[in-house]
């Protein structure tokens, strides 16, 4: 009986060897592929706000502008001004400049109108003289030849452009510059100041004077006195 004992318990234990696989091994297990990590995604910073662009005034003070003065004081219905201080130079100038002409212009006409010539011929190879030439509107323009315009024409460009041009670097209006010509300077600032004020608003006068004579001529009355000519 032993013996069967002993190999019943050898049987079951190479039954149970062959259950188990004998010692239990490491069981193996596969390497874990790491992940690799991805790069945290940074949000792009708030659009910075940029600082509110200051517009430039719109008016000048009455005190320190030469033109501004009462009782309009600053006068601008069409808002040049806002255009920035380049074009206000550059209105500043064209303003003076035309007013200049239209003194002139204005002078033109009551020494015409006076009877004053210049002596000797306007036009020699067609016998014209100065006093040939009638004091109209229509007379003026008509009765000088083209070669007369002209010249005219092109001795306002050369002065403009290179006699009495305008320097950036000096105030409106200066145009003499280095000319050897004896023009009057004023040290005073409140003299100075009163002087250009008054040849703006002359020269204002002088633009709308000027319109009114074109337009009177252009009516066919008198230039200067066009109701004693009706």
């Amino acid at each position: 009986m032993s013996l069967r004992i002993v190999l019943l318990l050898a049987a079951l234990c190479c039954t149970a060897e062959g259950l188990v696989g004998g010692a239990a091994r490491p069981v193996r297990k596969a390497p874990v592929k790491k992940v690799a990590k991805k790069a945290p995604v940074r949000k792009a910073p708030p659009p910075k706000r940029k600082a509110p662009v200051r517009r430039q005034s719109s008016s000048f003070d009455s005190s320190s502008n030469i033109g501004v003065t009462p009782p309009l004081g600053v006068f601008d219905p069409l808002n040049l001004i806002s255009r920035g201080p380049a074009a206000y130079r550059r209105f500043e100038e064209m303003e003076i400049k035309h007013g200049r002409i239209a003194m002139l212009a204005t002078l033109g006409i009551i020494t015409t109108e006076a009877g004053i010539r210049f002596p000797g011929y306007l036009s020699i190879s067609q016998d014209l003289k100065f006093s040939d030439v009638p004091g109209t509107l229509d007379g003026s323009y008509f009765g000088v030849p083209l070669a007369g315009w002209a010249q005219i024409v092109a001795l306002f460009a050369a002065l403009d452009i290179a006699v009495f041009r305008q320097d950036p670097s000096l105030p409106a209006g200066d145009v003499v510059q280095d000319l050897p010509i004896d023009w009057v300077r004023y040290d005073d600032p409140a003299v100075k100041q009163f002087k250009l004020n008054a040849e703006r608003n002359n020269g204002r006068a002088a633009m709308m004077g000027i319109i009114g004579m074109i337009s009177h001529a252009a009516l066919g009355q008198d230039a200067l006195f066009p109701i004693v000519s009706k």
